[in-house]
């Protein structure tokens, strides 16, 4: 039902981080997890957020492109060692029904982190936000049986293409209609921004584990 895969641990220090804050410190033991939804970058997708990242640069804020873009379920909660593998079979089970969906993610949006200490220039999904709820309650099922924090009340899903550190969110809200207007006379963006929800995954640490939808 779920494949796992694994990437060599690596220890790396606050300056390897771009200047961003941990929300929590690293302690040897502790696995910081997380489920969410694969998007794959296309070569179109990089150069859309590279059109918005100067766009945003013109008005003076300096944003860098995601490394990897996904769709986030869950908080980032933290995992002992040996709560991972009854954490994936719970979350197994909670999904084993779940089924694709298409998705649309078009309308660009400004976001926080909750400390504040970094912005976020994403876009939000239009279609198939009902579905990502479904998965949602199901995640969130096994995040209250661990005791662990569930996702937010009202979610924004939303992929996020490029950050900053520190709250620039007015200064983005300041060109978001030409941002936006990007966006929507980007070639091929309405091929290019929808997209089939086929798998869920989580990350815990260094390991991955896949759960298809049906």
């Amino acid at each position: 039902m779920f494949k796992e895969t694994e990437e060599k641990e690596v220890f790396e220090d606050s300056t390897q981080y771009g200047g961003r804050i941990r929300s929590f410190a690293h302690e040897r033991g502790n696995w910081a997890t997380y489920v969410y939804l694969p998007y794959l970058a296309e070569d179109e997708s990089l150069e859309l957020a590279d059109q918005l990242i100067s766009g945003a640069g013109s008005h003076g804020v300096s944003l860098t492109r995601m490394e990897e873009f996904h769709i986030s379920l869950s908080q980032t909660v933290i995992l002992r060692h040996h709560w991972i593998e009854p954490f994936i079979l719970s979350l197994k089970e909670g999904l084993a029904s779940g089924r694709r969906f298409l998705c649309v993610a078009d309308r660009l949006k400004v976001y926080t982190n909750q400390e504040r200490t970094r912005t976020f220039l994403g876009l939000e999904v239009r279609a198939g936000h009902a579905q990502m709820l479904e998965m949602v309650r199901a995640i969130d099922r096994t995040m209250q049986e661990f005791n662990l924090s569930t996702f937010h009340q009202n979610p924004s899903f939303h992929i996020s293409l490029a950050w900053c550190v520190g709250d620039c969110s007015e200064s983005l809200r300041g060109c978001f209609q030409e941002l936006q207007t990007i966006v929507d006379d980007f070639e091929d963006s309405a091929s290019l921004l929808r997209f089939s929800g086929h798998e869920i995954r989580c990350k815990s640490g260094n390991k991955f584990f896949s759960f298809p939808l049906l």
